[in-house]
């Protein structure tokens, strides 16, 4: 009875704090200038590209290096179809880039996805690094020179037009991954794939399924990123350093964890703007992004996310206090043991 009852004022907490958040979030526009505003776009689409990355890379534990391609899928679908296609409208242009992208991924994951660990890792790259050179090869794509796209938006068209698909990505993240027997099925692959065939689990459906919902994600993000920048060209939108970026964030915040990638990105994005704004360069940003790499998997190897939970507060204090309080000879070699 006790616990019960005490859990319902910590509910209530949890649900006022995801109300004031949401409040923020949607209010961004009205209570800062512009810059913000695009910064805070930018967080939405990395939130939402990293959650799409933690599908295969954390909840179905396969590492996935070419998560980029369906970004870059979805940019030139977009700046295609509004610059050849006159009469096509930009949100029109979004489930066709998402469509390419998924129908991508059943077509790559089938033979690939039956590797595994850095095979499967060093194919996905592949992948990318091929789209990469077709791009930049090919003659429709405009080739390195780009493509330009007409522009006629504000900076709060694009912050909603990036939010609301961010919501969405989450919210069937959490319902799909979190929420259903679809959800286990992809857990039980990254648990012990042999064990989750041995109960009747079709392994291979189960990662389709998955790699086809961490691409059409990217899908989407890539046509409103294209039409947000107004040019692109193969190094803008398929270059891999941007699923490396992907790749930390989500390991920062905490990988195979529903909230992770959201914290992952906002934290590091925020902190890479203000590098650039203070220093004009990612020189010191990506020095501070390597120590802070090196003690998330010395002391956190579950991500920020779970500082979240008083019993890993608990324990990263006490591991922090073995390491830092010097050790007598006496204790450290008792029993004579080295």
């Amino acid at each position: 009875m006790n616990r019960a009852g005490a859990s319902i004022p910590g509910t209530r907490r949890q649900q006022v704090s995801l109300l004031v958040f949401a409040v923020v979030v949607i209010t961004v526009p009205f209570w800062t200038d512009d810059y913000w505003t695009r910064i805070f776009t930018g967080v939405a689409m990395w939130s939402a590209l990293t959650m799409s990355w933690n599908v295969m890379g954390g909840y179905a534990g396969y590492i996935n290096f070419g998560q980029v391609a369906f970004f870059g899928i979805g940019a030139y679908t977009t700046a295609l179809l509004m610059q050849h296609g006159q009469h096509w409208n930009f949100f029109a242009t979004l489930p066709v880039g998402a469509a390419l992208a998924g129908v991508l991924a059943v077509v790559i994951g089938w033979p690939v996805l039956k590797l595994r660990g850095a095979y499967f890792a060093i194919a996905t790259w592949a992948m990318a690094e091929a789209f990469l050179q077709i791009a930049t090869a090919a003659g429709f794509t405009g080739g390195s020179s780009g493509l330009t796209l007409p522009i006629n938006a504000s900076v709060s068209f694009f912050y909603y037009s990036m939010l609301v698909p961010a919501i969405i990505t989450f919210v069937g993240c959490w319902l799909l991954l979190e929420r259903s027997r679809f959800g286990y099925r992809v857990k039980a692959v990254r648990d012990h794939e042999a064990a989750a065939e041995s109960v009747g689990i079709d392994t291979t459906r189960v990662k389709i399924q998955a790699f086809v919902l961490s691409a059409v994600i990217p899908g989407v993000f890539g046509g409103i990123y294209a039409y947000w920048i107004t040019f692109i060209n193969p190094t803008s939108v398929l270059a891999t350093d941007i699923t490396d970026q992907m790749v930390v964030m989500a390991l920062v915040g905490g990988l195979g964890r529903i909230w992770g990638p959201v914290l992952g990105a906002t934290l590091l994005y925020l902190v890479d703007r203000q590098f650039i704004a203070a220093f004009g360069e990612t020189t010191a940003y990506i020095a501070v992004l390597g120590g802070l790499v090196a003690l998330i998997v010395l002391f956190l190897p579950d991500g920020l996310i779970s500082l979240f939970s008083p019993g890993r507060r608990v324990a990263l204090s006490r591991q922090l206090l073995v390491r830092m309080l010097p050790t007598r000879g006496g204790t450290a070699n008792r029993g004579g043991r080295p």
